[in-house]
């Protein structure tokens, strides 16, 4: 992966934190695009909030970006469903055309309008998507596709609206496309030197304990929870 790639923002979306489907459960995922500049501040976008705050948001998953690219392979797969005739239908925060999953390394750094954020994992999807799609088994599609999209922390504050550019300035681990951490997470998941290589990288927390486990224990978490949500 030798060139750093750019391209230009056409959405930037935020939303509040509501009531949603199941007992108990709230959720921002129904994110809407914003005009003008919106400011990044440590944690995200202003106006932009989370439902549940233990696993969604903080600044190791400030800002969600996800290509419109994918939205076609979606629409081919599950209809011209309304939510996909618009940015937005992931719960993203930054959409673009150009880049995908397979164009970014864990650890990229980009410059996002006027700020600097940098690649801090892969989406992992969750229950919420199926219930906002209205398909079941949603969340496992979007993780078994590859098409997750990815999160941002921020580095350095700053601005960015529709028509900023986004572009990869630094790009610390070469070897560590997107896809190949979706691989070990998912497929190869007790590959031991696919997981030593990964834990010499910056990891959030999350991800360095799993890997670790799976070293130390040889066997592979349950995804049933995360996958599958709670009672309706």
């Amino acid at each position: 992966m030798t060139t750093r790639p750019s391209a230009i923002i056409d959405a930037v979306l935020t939303g509040r934190a509501v009531d949603y489907t199941r007992p108990g459960s709230r959720s921002a995922i129904d994110k809407r695009a914003v005009e003008g500049p919106v400011r990044i501040g440590p944690e995200g976008l202003a106006g932009d909030e989370q439902g549940d705050r233990r696993v969604h948001g903080g600044p190791d998953k400030a800002i969600h970006h996800y290509p419109r690219d994918h939205y076609a392979s979606w629409q081919g797969e599950v209809g011209a469903h309304a939510l996909l005739q618009a940015a937005g239908a992931f719960g993203e925060n930054i959409s673009t055309a150009g880049i995908t999953e397979a164009d970014i390394c864990l650890g990229d750094r980009l410059r996002l309008g006027s700020a600097l954020v940098e690649v801090s994992q892969a989406r992992q999807p969750c229950w919420k998507l199926s219930d906002r799609f209205g398909i079941a088994d949603m969340a496992r599609r979007v993780q078994d596709s590859g098409r997750s999209g990815w999160y941002y922390r921020v580095l350095e504050t700053g601005t960015v609206q529709a028509g900023d550019t986004l572009a990869v300035v630094d790009r610390p681990h070469p070897d560590w496309p997107l896809p190949r951490l979706s691989e070990l997470l998912y497929r190869r998941t007790l590959d031991r030197d696919e997981l030593q290589g990964a834990l010499a990288l910056p990891l959030v927390p999350s991800w360095r304990k799993l890997f670790e486990r799976r070293v130390q224990q040889g066997d592979t978490e349950s995804w049933d929870s995360r996958l599958g949500g709670p009672a309706r």
